[in-house]
């Protein structure tokens, strides 16, 4: 088993046992201090963009501050180690998306910790396309002629991801399986990195998220060919979907979520979750979810629990399909 796997076995099993001892305690005059929020990306993405847009916005109401931290690396399971190892009091939470809640139990055959069982649902936040970009100088304009140019370079067109198990890197996978070309992955440590060498012609393409990659989008930086959502985004009105593209079912996004480690205070959770929807309607918050086409996802802790478990069960269909697997 991997070092960081060994972690995040022992961090589960001490999670178990911190979450016996703190009971209902932990809920009484909450929050008594700062709320640390992990985001298992670099600084400087879309899911770190997002994060610290609304953690500016709870600070008011909430009473204390939020304290981003970053803890890329690992398809997100060092953010998960980090998580696991906290007192499940609300003062630990974290930005979870697709590779903690939707992919990891797939891509891992000894992953070290349950997404049904070892999370605290808090509250889904929403979701946001991915587009597939080039660097200006590739030899692409349209879906077409870009499935056209990697069919007749196979394995010689390298494709940068924030990471392996990232939307961005499943999302790219299954339009590899869609579209039957073949590329090699390269992953980074979040999309900024990832960004940063797209923009210098190190690495060709990628899928980019709009949070991340908007700016550079609309400045022609990169060349953006489609977005893989079944509707047009408002922010970019002239890029195709990829189903007028051609590809009706490669339809992937961002999904994000709060979560904490099992145990959570009913009363803890209620609070942030009350929290997070009254953040979600702010005039900032409001403003970046449209510019970024994020469809806001606004629930019960429960049907947050309920819809990742849907959407776990399409994607390992999916990867399964493709064969993708990170040990």
């Amino acid at each position: 088993m991997n070092g960081w796997l060994k972690r995040l076995a022992g961090a589960i099993g001490m999670g178990l046992g911190l979450a016996l001892a703190a009971g209902g305690a932990a809920a009484q005059g909450y929050p008594a201090q700062p709320v640390r929020w992990i985001v298992p990306y670099a600084a400087g993405g879309g899911t770190d963009n997002l994060a610290r847009t609304l953690g500016e916005a709870m600070q008011a109401s909430l009473g204390q501050s939020i304290v981003i931290e970053n803890r890329p690396g690992a398809s997100t399971n060092i953010g998960v180690a980090a998580l696991l190892q906290s007192k499940p009091d609300g003062y630990t939470i974290m930005q979870a998306e697709n590779a903690a809640l939707l992919f990891n139990e797939h891509l891992f055959a000894k992953l070290p910790y349950k997404p049904d069982t070892d999370f605290t649902y808090i509250g889904a936040i929403g979701r946001f396309p991915v587009a597939l970009v080039v660097h200006p100088s590739f030899p692409a304009k349209t879906v077409a002629e870009y499935v056209a140019y990697v069919k007749a370079n196979p394995d010689k067109v390298n494709y940068a991801s924030p990471g392996n198990g990232s939307p961005h890197h499943m999302a790219m996978e299954l339009l590899k399986q869609r579209a039957g070309i073949q590329m090699q992955h390269v992953p980074y440590k979040g999309a900024a990195p990832a960004l940063q060498d797209l923009l210098a012609g190190q690495i060709p393409t990628m899928m980019l998220d709009l949070p991340g990659g908007l700016q550079a989008m609309k400045a022609g930086s990169v060349r953006v060919l489609a977005v893989a959502n079944p509707k047009r985004v408002p922010s970019l009105p002239d890029v195709p979907t990829f189903v007028e593209s051609g590809f009706a079912d490669v339809n992937a996004a961002a999904f994000h979520g709060l979560i904490g480690p099992a145990g959570l205070p009913a009363e803890v959770v209620s609070r942030l979750n009350g929290e997070l929807h009254k953040a979600m309607q702010a005039p900032k918050v409001v403003k970046l979810f449209g510019d970024f086409g994020m469809e806001p996802l606004p629930g019960t802790p429960a049907e947050f629990r309920s819809m990742s478990r849907a959407e776990a069960g399409r994607w390992g269909s999916v990867i399964r399909a493709t064969g993708v697997k990170l040990d």
